[in-house]
């Protein structure tokens, strides 16, 4: 008889199981499970000094990142976005009373397509959300280089880097 094994799209990348357990031993020693706690601020350190940067807040989620990033840039008006993509992505354009505009993905990675793109520029138009789909970055450059030829800006939900 054959037995039916599930195909996973993804599988999450795991440390060693005594590395992990290792790790666990701060935090039950701080009894802090929550932010705000001796890891998340030396993390929060670490990644600083290793970006070289002043400014850098870790944040609970994704979703909470896009809102703070939404309003950060002071968006209006629409947003080029994937379709393929997580709930939170559309859910924070939306609760941030923006309009959402998808753009068709390319078949081959699943990112949104740049060759596209351009098509959905309005007047309206003030940012470009693309995601980077199952660890396959988007193609970043071309989209930046259409962000910079309409004066739009450029946020990603993965990586939430943004340029201007």
């Amino acid at each position: 008889m054959n037995e039916k094994k599930p195909v996973f799209v993804t599988k999450p990348f795991l440390p060693p199981f005594d590395e992990f357990v290792e790790g666990l031993k701060d935090i039950w020693d701080s009894k802090i499970l929550t932010n705000m706690g001796p890891i998340h601020k030396k993390l929060n350190e670490n990644l600083k000094e290793y970006l070289k940067v002043d400014g850098l807040e870790l944040i609970v989620n994704g979703h909470m990142a896009l809102e703070i990033g939404i309003k950060a840039l002071e968006l209006q008006g629409e947003v080029i976005t994937t379709p393929f993509s997580f709930a939170s992505t559309t859910h924070a354009i939306v609760r941030n009373g923006l309009t959402p505009v998808f753009c068709d993905i390319n078949p081959q990675n699943y990112n949104i397509d740049p060759y596209l793109i351009e098509s959905l520029i309005t007047e309206n138009t003030c940012a470009i959300m693309p995601v980077h789909v199952y660890g396959t970055p988007c193609d970043i450059e071309a989209i930046d280089n259409i962000a910079r030829k309409y004066d739009l800006k450029v946020f990603s939900w993965i990586d939430f880097i943004v340029f201007q």
